[in-house]
């Protein structure tokens, strides 16, 4: 199972975060299930990262201070599926 943490306050580069999360899984369709959990409170936020907004895989950061493409997160998801 994936669990996908988007990091951010709400912000609108936040939820583009997270669309662009929802379109790379509907891409992908992992077969073990996902859990996507917003993280906004900054305490929780600087335990990962300094910037907003961030993505985090399977407890590995894998963008920081950017909105990615759909693309490179299929790429991330299929990283963080192999390496179960």
């Amino acid at each position: 199972m994936l669990v996908i943490k988007v990091l951010g306050p709400g912000c609108p580069n936040c939820h583009k975060v997270e669309e662009h999360t929802r379109q790379a899984l509907g891409m992908l369709q992992p077969e073990g299930g996902y859990e996507i959990v917003k993280v906004t409170g900054p305490a929780d936020i600087s335990e990962y990262i300094l910037r907003t907004p961030g993505l985090v895989i399977n407890e590995k950061v894998v963008c920081e201070g950017r909105v990615p493409r759909s693309e490179e997160i299929v790429s991330w998801l299929a990283d963080a599926l192999a390496a179960n």
